[in-house]
């Protein structure tokens, strides 16, 4: 459930959204069931605009609050979703994974035991291993930079999680080509509060959750935050007997301050500590979720950080703001690479006995030491300073960030443990002009310009420096039609840095690569409805795509005539994202309660070979399914009990660029029913509740010596039919 902001005078659809709408559906896909979803949520509301509803429950106004300024969420001209503490409780969601299906175009990679790596519009990383990498959806917690470590995404005592979708150039820079993802936990409150969790559920799972929050003196007001969560996970690994090798251990502490320091300065105080001791042992050679390693894997992180916000608004012109974060973390993770026992080959366990004796034994493991600090100054103007007339509101602001990542590689097969160190600065400045137009037109000019060094080292005798400068920026219109309806129409540039090719044989030109560039038009429609009992909000958009960072395959010709061939990262491609994204919600009466979400994506390649050397040209992208959605319905019979039921779905995806592997389209429901009594809460849910195998990750290639190492797909299977019982108690 996405929830809105207060409006006051009911307003039909207009019929050319509705119109429109369609027009764009029929050019992206003519799937019945996308069909039938996006109509249900455009025409289920324009159908009844001109009815009377039969109460009029106003749906809770949203703040979007990692923007320049805070907003309503109906006046903010962008894509986005807001997830709030609701729609956790809901799914009963432990992590953000279990949650980010309500958000239309985003999805995620595994590969891992915690997702770590999203896709947003078809655009993000799927993985990493040795290589360093240049993230393109940015994640953010209680402004704290946790892009590329998003493995630690608790969703315990969360207030909200906001997901932009589309480039954030002026806001965030390099970490947000694609979007961003920006958490925030629940604030120090002025009065003395307190909440117990406690889960229990299937697969030996079980949690605890303690907040406490109140005033420490006149001026100042805490919250203190502690979870456990522990689970053996969904695989049984039938060589070892055993049914937590996969498992989940994992522990979060959080502290706040909000500090009135005096009359005109206030200062925010964030201390995470994080604890995720992770079991890895997620494939199988038979595609189940039984696994054969005699040397599970792991994938834990443990990371230290801290924020502080101060606002000083004693200045008569403007108001400033300074942002500093530290996080450092170390990170593990490793695998058993050939999946199996030592002896699996032998004659007496195969039928063929050509293979006997073929089997290998290694192990793979990448150890990460990573340090990030950040420091933000920002002036705003006030009443008094706006510019033009009094008509400008304007932002301007200075940038730093350093990011030191150091690897330690162990793997069977190398002569010598690998070492890198990759270091990076980041500066940037950018500035945001907001002039009123007039009444209901408005224009927003951002430009951000950011210097980025990169050193690498590795244990290989590499080295490379790179300099990179980036420019990004965005242009929005925006017309309030009348208090309930807004339009927007914008052009938003995005970037993401260069980098290098750690392979020494590869010429000098191929060495490093440049800044990817996304140039992505949107335009935008919002509408409340019904004395704000209803909302929809939509978008549509056309990303092109330009010096894409994709692998990429040469021939090269030695010197003594012989040639080798070779991958590596480059510039090679071009391409072009584009799509819908639509959001809805009805509150018809005090009994029922609808909502929903439909993302339809239509993405492909031009110019671009792969690794393997075939032209990948008009094929769609990895990770980018034409078509998700989420729909769901609140049944609220009396104020003890409520009943949620949702399902979400994707359409199937290539999981690679460098094979023709998909996924398979997937339909889950989910469902809860809560009894609720003075400051308690009791809730039964269920996620996948028809325990549907689906995988969230895939490979091409052959692991299994039973069948002579021949090629085919092996995935990592998303979570099983997951079900428990939760007790919230609120004091």
């Amino acid at each position: 459930m996405i929830k809105s902001q207060s409006i006051q005078d009911n307003l039909p659809v207009p019929d050319p959204i509705v119109y429109f709408t369609y027009e764009i559906f029929m050019n992206f896909t003519k799937s019945t069931l996308t069909l039938a979803v996006s109509s249900a949520l455009i025409c289920s509301l324009s159908a009844t605009a001109n009815e009377e509803p039969t109460t009029k429950a106003p749906i809770e106004v949203i703040t979007v609050s990692s923007d320049f300024r805070q907003q309503n969420l109906l006046k903010t001209p962008a894509s986005l979703s807001v997830l709030t503490d609701i729609e956790i409780k809901q799914r009963n969601a432990q992590h953000l994974e279990e949650l980010i299906a309500a958000s239309p175009n985003v999805n995620f990679a595994s590969g891992s035991q915690r997702a770590r790596y999203y896709q947003i519009r078809g655009i993000g990383e799927r993985s990493q291993f040795q290589e360093p990498i240049n993230p393109s959806v940015g994640m953010i917690i209680d402004g704290v930079d946790f892009t590329g470590i998003g493995s630690i995404a608790n969703l315990f005592d969360v207030q909200q999680a906001e997901v932009f979708r589309g480039p954030q150039g002026t806001r965030f820079g390099a970490n947000a080509l694609a979007g961003l993802i920006n958490i925030t936990t629940n604030t120090p409150t002025d009065e003395f509060e307190g909440a117990i969790k406690l889960d229990a559920g299937n697969y030996d799972s079980y949690g605890l959750g303690l907040a406490l929050s109140g005033p420490a003196t006149d001026a100042v007001n805490y919250r203190l935050a502690a979870n456990q969560y522990k689970s053996d996970g969904f695989i049984d690994n039938t060589y070892l007997a055993k049914d937590n090798t996969n498992n989940r251990d994992e522990t979060i502490l959080r502290g706040k301050l909000s500090i009135e320091a005096s009359n005109d300065l206030t200062i925010d105080l964030a201390a995470f500590y994080f604890d995720f001791d992770n079991g890895y042992d997620a494939f199988s050679l038979d595609n189940t979720r039984e696994t054969l390693s005699d040397q599970p894997g792991e994938d834990s992180q443990k990371t230290s950080a801290f924020s502080a916000n101060f606002i000083y608004q004693g200045f008569n012109a403007l108001t400033l703001i300074a942002l500093v974060s530290t996080a450092e973390s170390d990170l593990a993770y490793g695998y058993d690479e050939d999946w199996a026992y030592t002896g699996i080959s032998d004659p007496a366990n195969i039928e063929n006995q050509d293979y006997a004796y073929w089997e290998y034994s290694s192990q793979d493991y990448y150890f990460r030491d990573k340090s990030i600090q950040t420091l933000e100054l920002r002036a705003l103007s006030n009443n008094s300073s706006k510019l033009f007339n009094g008509s400008t509101d304007w932002v301007v602001g200075v940038y730093f960030k350093q990011d030191d990542e150091d690897l330690l590689r162990q793997y069977t097969y190398l002569d010598n443990d690998f070492n890198s160190t990759f270091n990076t600065q980041s500066v940037a400045i950018y500035g945001q002009l907001d002039t009123q137009l007039n009444a209901q037109w408005s224009l927003s000019t951002g430009l951000r310009v950011e210097q980025r060094s990169a050193d690498y080292i590795n244990s290989d005798d590499f080295f490379d420096s790179i300099d990179d400068k980036m420019i990004g920026g965005k242009l929005v219109l925006t017309y309030m039609q009348n208090e309930d309806s807004f339009w927007y129409a914008s052009i938003n540039r995005g970037y993401k840095a260069g980098g290098s090719n750690t392979d020494g044989s590869l010429p000098n030109d191929l060495r490093t690569f440049d800044p990817e560039y996304v140039v992505n038009y949107e335009l935008g429609y919002k509408v409340s409805l019904f004395d704000n009992a209803a909302f929809i909000r939509s978008a549509i958009f056309y990303m092109d795509r330009t010096d894409m960072q994709v692998k990429s395959s040469q021939t090269i010709t030695r010197g003594v005539g012989n040639s080798e061939f070779i991958d590596y990262l480059g510039n090679a491609a071009t391409g072009s994202n584009k799509g819908i994204e639509i959001e809805a919600n009805w509150q018809t009466n005090d009994l029922l309660e609808f909502y929903g979400s439909v993302g339809l994506l239509d993405t492909e390649f031009n110019n671009f070979i792969n690794a393997q050397g075939v032209s990948l040209s008009g094929r769609e992208q990895a990770h980018a399914p034409n078509y998700q959605f989420n729909l769901g319905m609140n049944i609220t019979p009396n104020n003890h009990w409520l009943i949620n039921v949702s399902v979400n779905g994707k359409d199937e995806y290539y999981f690679s660029d460098s094979h023709n592997e998909k996924s398979e389209s997937v339909t889950l429901l989910n469902a809860s029913v809560s009894y609720l009594i003075d400051n308690y809460q009791v809730k039964i849910w269920a996620r996948n509740l028809t325990d549907k195998d689906y995988a969230n990750r895939g490979f091409y290639f052959g692991n299994d010596p039973k069948d002579g190492y021949t090629a085919k797909q092996y995935t990592q299977l998303a979570e099983p039919l997951v079900f428990g019982a939760s007790l919230d108690y609120q004091f």
